[in-house]
């Protein structure tokens, strides 16, 4: 009997399956110090403990994206190990901050099933929830993959696709404990740019471009204990017509989330994702440029509001024109990332 894991097919799901993932992790600042230095971002209060402290917290919180990667991470042995493209989220909300030395673990539920037409592939949905040591809920997303069947022969279970709200309702939405924007430092933080400052159908074109190299997406990928074969076998995807590794897509929306500081500078502070997709696919190589849309905006109480952002990413074409869809809503084939979330922004005092 075989001891490796081949992972799952997608005649191997079942809606309402439940899978516990391997393996705890436990988050250092040598991961958040390394998640810096491959995207560069520079929001102050997951910066410096010093600015996170003036602000109720008791030190600089992990970046929720980090969060994210990691629980992610832990999914792909069971989930998207025979993926095809990882299509989308939805319903994501971080519901506990995390800091230096907690421990991260993570579980999903079969919410969904779809088997494609070819009878080669079919559409997997999960919600994923990860914990903390202490068993409270970091954050709670669900995502759909498209996966590989074993055999294009064999018969599959119930099928259902689940129902998924166009976006988390503001009520949900809950900031780190002790979050206080009393006394933010707008000239710290970079920008004097609050909430009120932001107007609903606003673009802003965040101007700067980070081109992704291989070694970089490889390594990010390997933090985060991603081991999905399409970023990886060069083997495997020399059969492939691109004949190229994927680039995880975690790492295009740590990039653009980086980029968007140029213009959203305090508003770093993931607090839901609403949906995301990977339009279309990146290869390292291309240069990446970002610009965003102010879609809503939520008061919050306590000095602190929340704006609902569309974050869109393009390859090799800078965002001054804010390339749009077309007639038939198609993106153009240079947009790599379409993600739209909720982040916290400090009011204007008084």
């Amino acid at each position: 009997m075989s001891k490796t894991n081949p992972g799952n097919y997608f005649e191997d799901f079942r809606l309402g399956q439940v899978l516990s993932h391997a393996t705890p992790r436990t988050v250092t600042a040598g991961d958040v110090a390394l998640y810096n230095a491959l995207y560069g971002p520079r929001f102050a209060l997951t910066s410096s403990d010093e600015f996170a402290r003036s602000c109720g917290l008791p030190a600089a919180p992990v970046d929720p994206l980090v969060a994210f990667h990691m629980v992610f991470g832990k999914t792909v042995p069971d989930i998207s190990l025979n993926a095809v493209a990882n299509l989308g989220y939805a319903e994501g909300l971080f519901l506990k901050a995390l800091y230096p030395g907690d421990t991260v673990t993570a579980t999903s539920e079969v919410i969904g099933l779809k088997e494609n037409s070819n009878r080669k592939t079919g559409v997997v949905y999960v919600r994923t929830t990860g914990e903390n040591q202490h068993g409270e809920t970091v954050l709670s997303y669900v995502r759909w993959v498209m996966v590989r069947k074993r055999s294009e022969d064999a018969e599959v279970g119930e099928q259902a696709t689940p129902k998924l709200a166009t976006a988390v309702a503001a009520s949900d939405l809950l900031l780190p404990q002790g979050l206080d924007f009393s006394k933010y430092d707008f000239a710290l933080a970079g920008a004097p740019h609050a909430f009120e400052d932001y107007a609903v159908g606003e673009k802003i074109d965040h101007v700067d471009g980070m081109a992704i190299e291989e070694a970089e997406h490889q390594m990010a990928t390997r933090l985060y204990q991603n081991t999905a074969k399409v970023h990886f076998n060069q083997y495997e995807r020399a059969r492939d017509p691109t004949g190229r590794r994927l680039v995880y897509g975690g790492v295009v929306i740590s990039t653009a989330k980086a980029l968007s500081f140029n213009g959203l500078q305090n508003a770093g502070l993931i607090l839901a994702i609403n949906g995301g997709r990977h339009v279309n696919p990146y290869f390292a190589g291309a240069t990446v440029f970002a610009w965003s849309e102010v879609l809503d905006k939520a008061d919050l109480g306590d000095g602190v509001g929340a704006l609902r952002l569309r974050l869109v990413a393009t390859k090799d074409r800078p965002c001054a024109d804010f390339p749009d869809k077309d007639e038939a809503g198609a993106w153009p084939a240079e947009v790599i990332l379409d993600f739209d979330y909720w982040a916290a922004v400090p009011k204007k005092a008084g």
